[in-house]
């Protein structure tokens, strides 16, 4: 199973050859930042929206806090655990880079002597976009849209084939959602123990009172119905 596209008429042989030769018409240094963009510059974003989402989900605070911010840690892990997972079917299909087995391709990186079946960055970034969707499904969303484009890039350089990256969406995203009700079970108790802290409770909800919880008390100056105070003003 060394190749899954071994001749020019296959589609998928089709396709890299289309995206990549945009390469080849691009300017040099549109090349160089795509470069950048599909090698770190998307994962970078990546984890700084999961930052993002976790710092929104705490600073809204509710009852449902612990269960987001469990499932955000589990983005991150379920990303983990997906590239681990790609390393025995790597190994089973043991396919070349696209660029050892076809010619004229624009190459944009070197270095890439791996297999490639299937895209561990595409694996990577699906997997915490999906992972985040789970969390928060606005972000989520633009964390998929983040993993599609990445996927656009990895065949843009000319290191991975179309059905790589879309073995890499499967993978990530499979492992996420068969994984999340066991991985959320685990976590959940544990971030719930996290927020009682009154040290690190700051971590998952921002608007907790000291020494109460953040509960309001019948009778306290919040039970107040707006209009009753206004009335009483």
């Amino acid at each position: 199973m060394a190749g899954l596209a071994d001749s020019g008429s296959n589609p998928d042989v089709d396709l890299l050859y289309d995206i990549n030769g945009l390469a080849k018409d691009a300017p040099h240094w549109f090349d160089r930042v795509m470069e950048f963009v599909g090698e770190w510059g998307l994962l970078l974003v990546m984890v700084l929206l999961v930052l993002w989402c976790w710092w929104n989900v705490r600073r809204r605070g509710g009852d449902e806090a612990a269960s987001s911010v469990a499932a955000l840690i589990w983005a991150p892990l379920a990303a983990g655990v997906a590239v681990l997972v790609n390393v025995p079917i790597r190994g089973f299909v043991e396919r070349p880079r696209p660029f050892v087995d076809h010619e004229g391709l624009e190459v944009l990186i070197g270095g890439k002597s791996d297999y490639s079946f299937v895209s561990d960055h595409s694996t990577l970034m699906m997997a915490m976009g999906v992972g985040l969707f789970v969390a928060n499904r606005k972000f989520g969303l633009v964390g998929i849209g983040l993993a599609l484009l990445g996927g656009f890039c990895r065949i843009y350089m000319g290191v991975h084939y179309p059905t790589d990256v879309v073995g890499g969406f499967a993978l990530g995203t499979a492992v996420v959602l068969l994984l999340s009700p066991l991985a959320t079970a685990l976590l959940t108790p544990v971030v719930r123990a996290v927020e009682r802290s009154g040290r690190v409770g700051w971590v998952v909800r921002a608007d907790r009172s000291r020494g109460g919880g953040g509960k309001v008390l019948p009778g306290s100056r919040r039970d107040v119905d707006p209009a009753e105070r206004d009335l009483a003003a």
